[in-house]
Formats: C-alpha cells, structure tokens, sequence
C-alpha cells in the first residue's frame, strides 16, 4: 500500500505519494507566480525545493518577491557569477562582494576587469541559467570543508568555519565548484534568471536584480556618489586597520586587542564628525539650516546632539526641532492601505506650520514651536523659539532631505546631512553583512530596553518600516551636502551580546521563528564583545544604553 500525505496550497488540498519532494510539485503552481519559485514555507518552516514532504503539510511556494525568497535568489545570482568567471578565467580568478548600491551588489573581481569582458561574462551567465544546472546541497565534516577551502585559496571561508562549532556542514555545488553561503538557495541556476550587470569602474561592477521594493523589473542603474565615496573611506579604513571581514575582527577579539580596537574607531568616528562640523562653520555667514535624515536605528539622536557640541565649540548655538512634533492632528492623519494611521508619509506632517514657521525663525521672529502629544494625537504648544544671531538650527526627520519641505528658504541657507549605519565588514569574499541586518539589530535591543518590545513586535514592525525608507528617504540621499556612516567597524560583536539573548525568545510556532533564527545563525559567526570600552558618547550607546545622551 503506498502511503500518501494531504498537501494543502493556498486553499486547495492535494494528495501525494509521502516522500515526495517539493521540487516534484512546485511546477504544478509555477504558473500563479511572476518569477521562479526558489523556495517553500512547509508549516511555516522555511524549505528548499529538495526537501521531502513526509507528513500533511501547508506549503506556501515562495519567488523573489518575498523578503526570503529574494535573499535565496541573490545569493544563487553570486554563485552563478563566481562559476561563470571561473569558467572563464580560470580556478584562481574570483569575485569579492562588497556592500549594496542602488539596488544592487557593488562587487569587485580579483583581475582586470572592462566594460567588454563584463558583457562577456553576462553572457556566460545567461547561458549558465538557460542550462539549468543543478544547485546540489552537499554536507560534509567541517574539517574537510576547511580543508577545501585552504586548498583553493579561500583562507577567508576557512577561517571562518573555525568559528563554526557544528561537525558537519552544508555546502552547495555547481559543476565542480563548491561555496558556502549564509542562507537556502535555489536547486538549480535556471531559477535566477532576472539580473543585469553594470560596469561601474576599475575591477568594479555593480550586480543588479529585481527586489522586492521594484519586483516588476530591474531599473535602470544610478550611481549615487556620496554613498560610494562612504563606502569607499570605510573600506579603506578598514584595509589600513586590517579589519575586512569577520575573521580579522575574531582574531582581534580573541587575542585581547578590541579595546584598542574600539578606541582607534571611535575617534575615527568623531573626527568624521567634526568635519562635518567644520564645514558647516565655514558656511555659517549662509547656512542657518541642517537638515538630517536617515533610515530608521541609524543614530540620527546621538549624531544630531554630538554634531550640536562641535557646532558649540565654534561658538555658534544649535537649536533642535523633530519634525515629528509637526504631525497633523491625529484625525488629519493619512491612513495606509490597510487603514492605519501613517505617519511615515510626508502627508502626515503640517508642512504648511512647519514651513511658515522655520521662514519666521529665520527672520529673527519669536515662534511658539509645537510638541506633538502621541497620546492625544495633538500638537500641544509650551515654549517659544527665537534665533540669534551665532544660532542655528538642526533638524531631524524621516523627510529632512525632501526638496518638497522648506520650498520658501533658499538651498543655500540649508545643510543637508544624510546618516546611516553603512557596513562595508564583510563574513568572506560571497557573504556579505547587510545594512538592514545591522540596524535590524540595533532596533530589537533599543526596543526592548526602551519600549520593552518583544523581538515579535520588533519584527512584524520592520517590513512596514522598510517600505517607508525606501519611499521617503533613499530617493533623498543624493541630496545631501554630507553622508555620515555611523557603522562602528566592531559593532555587530557587540549587538551579538545583546540580541542573541532576545532572539531566543522567539518560540518556534512564532511566524518570526524562522527570521529570528537567521539572525541568530548569522551572529554566530562573530565573537562576542564586551561594551566595556566603548565611551558613552558613541552612537552604539543609543541602542545598548549607557549613553552619555539618553540616559
């Protein structure tokens, strides 16, 4: 008699033979979706298509369009790129994955690259994709696994699966190359079939693909200097540290060196700082205005009180005003499409009293300046605001960079800073550390500490708090006079001590189990820091606590 297993899709229900691997199945429902299938969720487990269905289950086929079917696809674009190239060049020839840009992968080959043999190896590619080759997982000892690598040249990925305490370890192959990456992958290359490369410069290239933001095509690539010019001075900082990727931060922390380590980057840090500051001295005769902006647990807090004491020691006076505190009263507030409140889009602020009222401020009138009561959902108004003539506004908010606030003052008056945690550490030349992983992290803690939020809560907020970023405030970042990067080169040790904890909270019938448990596998890469040595003034502080501004 043949066992059989009821599989229930969507709202239909499907009797299989047990056993039966999803790969066998997906087809039947390819057609529901836009993109290839890369991966199922089995009762909210996240799958691979090889994986077998051994008892009734619900299975949701997942394509690039969601948060984890996307990582899945990238990272089966990196592997077919690094095949291709050693296809072409030869076994010693490799890529090194540096750090996002415009909606792409920023990327760097270990030979001398042009626009022509970039064109070549996009060929290479498509052609890859075309014959479907197989994406084959393959578990190992970890010994061999370290020993591969030494023999190819990969001292990087060796080194890092030394910080890996499992025996045994998943690999995945295509033809004879074998690679090891930090999520599911798709089972075989004809499922990435949607990518474009773009020559940047030098052995640069930038690789682009559909995201869940623009999943209805690639764009058009768009260079954004300032953001390269950030990534490019903490990539230098790091190369002259000798910090590149996890392994050299591991063994600084293992050799008891990271309170110098913590104190070099630090002053980097505020000396980055006071740059800024410097040059908006030297406008001062102008500039009445800074405006800053960045993504959310960037450290805009820290950054804009820190920047408001150098501003002081020039002999100027910083005045601090939210744009929060213009938000329309709470029966004005625009709803989003599910019918909540929305306060991340630039309707939800009284532009009209805020605009009016800076105009005022700048003339040298008395105003009386708002405070927005999140309780009553009305701007309540305690205290007056006057400029003199050495003062000089900051003022921070989501649309702080927007050309459609403060239309009334001239550009020139205005200063313009964008910030953001922009991590350029890598875990090995495939494996990059994500920007959204980094703040993603610093939110949980401060949550939980701040607000006492469960990661849960954490978590189901941050897809809603993305999509509002990628709305309204990357289009801005090429507006700005400066990018800060408030990325501490040591960081993500440090987060570790306090969100691997928090993580472990998240039961497994959680729907944030699985997101909770990358986290907690990506963290397990690093050593653990201590904060002992960080000073009260770094912006890692806003998050942990101890800050010399918040507490």
């Amino acid at each position: 008699m043949i066992e059989t297993v009821e599989i229930t899709v969507g709202k239909k229900k499907y009797q299989y033979s047990k056993d039966i691997t999803l790969q066998e199945i997906f087809m039947e429902h390819q057609i529901e979706f836009k993109y290839p299938i890369v991966l199922a969720r089995v009762n909210n487990r996240l799958k691979e298509l090889s994986a077998k269905i051994t008892e009734d289950s619900t299975v949701e086929f997942l394509d690039l369009t969601s948060s984890e079917g996307n990582r899945a696809h990238l990272n089966g674009l990196i592997f077919v790129l690094q095949y291709a190239i050693k296809k072409m060049f030869g076994p010693k020839a490799d890529i090194i994955v540096q750090h996002s840009l415009d909606k792409g992968l920023y990327i760097h080959t270990s030979f001398r690259l042009t626009e022509d043999k970039l064109e070549k190896i996009k060929e290479v590619m498509q052609d890859i994709v075309k014959k479907d080759l197989p994406i084959t997982k393959v578990t190992i000892d970890r010994i061999e696994a370290i020993n591969y690598f030494k023999e190819i040249g990969d001292e990087t990925k060796a080194g890092i699966l030394k910080y890996n305490t499992n025996s045994y370890i998943t690999l995945y192959r295509v033809g004879n190359i074998y690679n090891y990456f930090y999520s599911l992958m798709p089972t075989s290359t004809g499922k990435v079939s949607s990518f474009d490369l773009t020559y940047i410069k030098g052995n640069g290239f930038v690789l682009r693909f559909p995201t869940i933001y623009i999943n209805d095509k690639i764009e058009k690539y768009k260079h954004h200097p300032h953001m390269f010019e950030a990534f490019a001075e903490y990539k230098e900082w790091a190369k002259i540290i000798g910090v590149k990727n996890t392994v050299d931060l591991n063994k600084i922390v293992s050799t008891g060196k990271i309170s110098d380590l913590i104190k070099i980057d630090e002053t980097l840090q505020s000396n980055r700082l006071l740059n800024v500051a410097k040059a908006i001295n030297e406008k001062k005769s102008k500039v009445k205005i800074v405006l800053m902006a960045g993504p959310s647990s960037s450290g805009k807090t820290t950054t804009s009180r820190k920047l408001c004491m150098y501003l002081k020691s020039f002999g100027l006076e910083p005045k601090t005003i939210g744009m929060d505190d213009y938000f329309v009263d709470k029966q004005d507030t625009p709803l989003d499409a599910n019918g909540n409140p929305d306060f991340e889009c630039l309707e939800a602020v009284d532009l009209k009293l805020f605009d009016k009222q800076m105009a005022q401020l700048l003339k040298g009138e008395q105003v009386k300046i708002p405070t927005y009561n999140f309780s009553t959902g009305e701007k309540e108004y305690h205290y007056d605001m006057q400029l003199g003539e050495k003062d000089i506004l900051i003022i921070e908010g989501i649309h702080a960079l927007d050309n459609k606030i403060l239309t009334n003052i001239p550009r020139d008056k205005k200063f313009k800073i964008y910030i953001s945690p922009l991590t350029e550490l890598s875990m090995d030349n495939h494996n990059r550390i994500p920007t959204t992983d980094n703040r993603l992290l610093r939110r949980i803690i401060r949550d939980n500490r701040t607000r006492s939020y469960s990661v849960e809560r954490t978590l189901k907020q941050w897809p809603s708090v993305r999509a509002g970023e990628e709305k309204y405030i990357f289009p801005y970042q090429d507006e700005s006079d400066a990018t800060i990067n408030s990325a501490a080169i040591y960081e993500i040790g440090v987060l570790k001590t306090y969100a691997e904890p928090l993580l472990y909270s998240v039961e497994s019938d959680s729907p944030y189990y699985e997101e909770a448990k990358r986290l907690i596998n990506f963290l397990r890469l690093f050593l653990p820091i201590p904060a002992d040595a960080i000073p009260q003034d770094a912006v890692i502080r806003e998050f942990i606590g101890g800050s010399y501004f918040h507490e």
